[in-house]
């Protein structure tokens, strides 16, 4: 399996990845189904979904709008393809209106330009830029849209290379990972006032696409991520703000190559989110708390696979699973365990298209996209 890149997003501490990177993750899971018989899965409550598509958005297959994190406020961020699929950034008030912005430096070619990804209480949005050549640059994006670029020091500028913010918290401090001129990943944190310092977790491979990758930020300053190893395994880290990092796996995490454990989000407890995979490419999601006790589930009805994106301050998490016919449904699972699927109408049903919850926050509306078969994406705002 192709490794995915993340463009990850953050509301205590959430990420995401590229929906276009979902294309190549079906096929991979082809086959693979789950043995959690006794995950737990509610009937469908009476969640309120509203659909909105950016203004200038593309409308053919993988263009179109996508809701990456959504604050305190309601307030969501996020980035649409354009019909020359090139990436823009937005933000959308909790009234509906958008308004769209552009990092300067950024790319006007396909799969170029600006991915705003988190956004915190404030209204602050990380994220990058792709430039012209290809190169990622970090950017942080006040409320009243001044944008400030950054790179980290040592990060590459070629192709694939440079600076990725993954999120934000609340008081401004960003987390990600920079990619360096030989294609190894390195963790950094930037305070508010833009001072970045760069970390490695032990044990992480020193060979291409492999490293160490920052995702989510707590409020009080604890990274979570993962780690790639010289044989290209997966496994989770927890960073203090002192610094202290801990490594862990999930049990039944793998031990070949692209296997082991994900990180998706980390809340203001500490408690961490992801997904694993097993020996025999089963993949769960888990819940870890900050003491260290991890919990792995399963949605009913996942035929391949269970992907946990976030989770917020009571413990809820957001995330998607693959069906027997690889299309997406999102799901929300309260601490208690309760899985709900969510499935925004009008979402398509066959391999590739369906639901995708990325983000949720204190009051546990989410947000993500969906695809109707073949179509483009389409952001939503799930109120329940």
């Amino acid at each position: 399996m192709k490794k995915v890149r993340s463009a990850m997003s953050a509301k205590d501490g959430q990420a995401r990845f590229k929906p276009r990177d979902f294309v190549s993750v079906p096929r991979f899971l082809l086959g693979v189904c789950f043995l959690f018989a006794a995950a737990a899965f509610a009937q469908r409550p009476a969640n309120t979904f509203a659909t909105f598509d950016v203004t200038g958005a593309g409308r053919a297959y993988q263009q179109g709008t996508v809701a990456s994190g959504i604050n305190t406020a309601g307030v969501i961020a996020g980035y649409y393809y354009d019909a020359l699929d090139v990436a823009h950034g937005f933000v959308r008030t909790a009234a509906g209106a958008i308004t769209t912005f552009d990092a300067v430096g950024a790319g006007t070619g396909a799969n170029q330009g600006t991915f705003a990804i988190g956004i915190n209480t404030g209204g602050k949005i990380a994220g990058y830029y792709v430039d012209a050549g290809n190169a990622s640059h970090g950017f942080v994006r006040t409320a009243a849209g001044v944008i400030t670029a950054f790179n980290v020091t040592g990060a590459g500028a070629g192709a694939n290379q440079g600076t990725f913010a993954a999120g934000i918290n609340t008081g401004g401090r960003i987390a990600g990972y920079s990619v360096d001129g030989t294609n190894v990943s390195h963790g950094f944190v930037r305070t508010a006032a833009g001072v970045i310092t760069a970390f490695n977790v032990t044990g992480a491979g020193t060979g291409a696409n492999q490293g160490t990758f920052a995702a989510s930020i707590a409020t009080g300053g604890t990274i979570a991520g993962y780690s790639i190893d010289g044989s290209n395994v997966n496994h989770g880290f927890v960073r203090t703000s002192a610094g202290v990092v801990t490594v862990f796996n999930v049990s039944s995490a793998g031990t070949d190559a692209f296997q082991g454990t994900f990180v998706g989000g980390i809340n203001t407890a500490g408690t961490i989110t992801g997904y694993s995979i097993s020996g025999s490419n089963v993949v769960s999601g888990f819940v870890r708390t900050s003491a260290g006790v991890i919990t792995t589930f399963a949605a009913s009805g996942a035929g391949t696979g269970t992907v946990a994106n976030a989770i917020n301050t009571a413990g809820t998490i957001a995330g998607f699973y693959y069906d027997t016919s690889l299309a997406f449904h999102g799901f929300m699972r309260t601490s208690s365990g309760t899985i709900t699927t969510l499935d925004v109408p009008g979402a398509g049903t066959g391999e590739g298209s369906g639901t995708v919850a990325n983000g949720i926050n204190t009051a546990g509306d989410i947000v993500g996209y969906f695809l109707a078969d073949n179509g483009p994406y389409h952001g939503f705002l799930l109120t329940p």
